[in-house]
């Protein structure tokens, strides 16, 4: 029968959406995954879909885990420069953890290694804001 295109969630911190940063990964991820289709969070249908969960119920997350992961088969994760994941970027490579799918992690070298979520410490939602935004609400760069 034909065979289902499976789908590859990109997890990154949104103080690298529309960057180079994030074109040149996407470029890596879609070369070192020929049979994958990449899922990029960084999109408008799905910034419009966060918004319009967030005003029906008060939570545009869950479009994210309720709609967009369920829909794909394993994730790749990129955390800060320093190895830190960010609160939210760990949340959605644990989703897929939890099911045992696969899952990836591009470490600060740029090499893609299958990922041990175990061995992974995660920031809280507190301390991953204060590295992607200003206090005056800027996005700090990556």
């Amino acid at each position: 029968g034909m065979s289902m295109s499976k789908r590859l969630y990109f997890g990154h911190p949104v103080n690298t959406y529309n960057t180079d940063l994030e074109a040149r990964l996407i470029q890596q991820i879609s070369e070192a995954f020929p049979d994958w289709e990449i899922e990029n969070p960084n999109q408008k249908c799905h910034q419009e879909g966060y918004n319009r969960w967030k005003e029906s119920t008060g939570n545009g997350m869950k479009y994210f885990t309720e709609q967009v992961l369920p829909s794909c088969q394993g994730g790749i994760f990129l955390p800060f420069r320093d190895g830190a994941w960010g609160a939210g970027v760990f949340k959605e490579a644990k989703f897929y953890s939890d099911k045992g799918q696969p899952i990836w992690v591009i470490a600060s070298d740029g090499n893609i290694m299958p990922l041990e979520l175990s061995s992974v410490q995660s920031l809280s939602v507190e301390e991953t804001r204060a590295r992607i935004r200003t206090p005056s609400g800027e996005t700090t760069p990556y």
